[in-house]
């Protein structure tokens, strides 16, 4: 079910902290025409309309949360998913919508994804309930998938090879990090390229790209896969072993350092003074 229309009721109960922060008239006006378009049964209109209050306030949780609801009655699950996706970077402790990306990712056919969202869900949540049903609908529980989540992530934890040496000649270099085989990676900020130094010293051009522009600081997962934070694009991609770039997260003001912790990105913003976490 898609939420109201702002009210006026709606509105004073968010300027004092009920939700999240007033949005713009502009923002609300194409809210509430995308209420209504769907009270019509005017799926297409909605879509557009809730995508229009978003692209005036990037943080219109509401907008976001109805867009992903349309969507997601439509059968785009795809699509539903990646915009319930943007809602748990901006606000992790919406555990409805937690709860609709984990049932979205079950529909889509991605079980490991929809247990590490169901293990964000505390226990004491009132979407606990569901978050349990779905769990027991892949043959498990919510204890279960903490305990295996847990475990997995202990056994992906490396130790990185010591060694003394110098690797020179890398423009500008700034983040580092490495991977599972003992790679190194280093984000050069004035060259928009990543170096990438094997474990025997061997040092070549891992990709250089016009999507990377002030790439300030890099971190990797167990699987290889390379995030960069580019400082001049507002924005944090995705690099594959392949070297296949894609844009994980927009709207990110000057992001400045990256950390994983198991299957969560930590992204400091510079612009916003804030930290965001994102469930990869």
């Amino acid at each position: 079910m898609i939420k109201k229309i702002l009210t006026a009721a709606v509105i004073a109960a968010m300027s004092i902290g009920i939700a999240s922060a007033v949005p713009s008239n502009e923002a609300k006006l194409y809210y509430n025409q995308g209420v209504d378009y769907y009270r019509d049964g005017q799926f297409n209109e909605s879509i557009n309309a809730f995508k229009q209050a978003i692209s005036i306030d990037s943080n219109y949780i509401d907008a976001y949360y109805n867009l992903g609801v349309v969507l997601q009655k439509m059968n785009k699950n795809a699509e539903a998913l990646s915009v319930f996706k943007q809602i748990i970077v901006r606000q992790p402790s919406d555990y409805e919508s937690i709860y609709n990306a984990a049932a979205l990712s079950v529909q889509l056919g991605q079980i490991e994804n929809a247990k590490k969202y169901l293990a964000l869900i505390p226990e004491a949540s009132s979407t606990a309930v569901k978050a349990q049903a779905l769990a027991s609908s892949m043959n498990t529980d919510l204890k279960t998938i903490a305990t295996e989540l847990a475990a997995a992530a202990e056994s992906n934890v490396t130790k990185v090879p010591q060694t003394n040496g110098v690797y020179s000649n890398i423009p500008s270099p700034t983040g580092v990090t490495t991977d599972n085989a003992g790679n190194l990676y280093v984000a050069s900020f004035s060259n928009n390229s990543i170096t990438k130094i094997t474990p025997s010293g061997a040092k070549s051009e891992f990709v250089k790209s016009n999507q990377l522009n002030g790439p300030i600081d890099i971190a990797s997962d167990s699987a290889g896969n390379i995030y960069v934070a580019n400082y001049n694009l507002d924005n944090v991609v995705k690099i594959t072993q392949s070297g296949t770039i894609t844009v994980l997260l927009n709207n990110i003001k000057k992001p400045y350092c990256l950390h994983i912790d198991g299957d969560v990105l930590f992204i400091s913003s510079q612009g916003s003074n804030t930290v965001i976490r994102h469930h990869l």
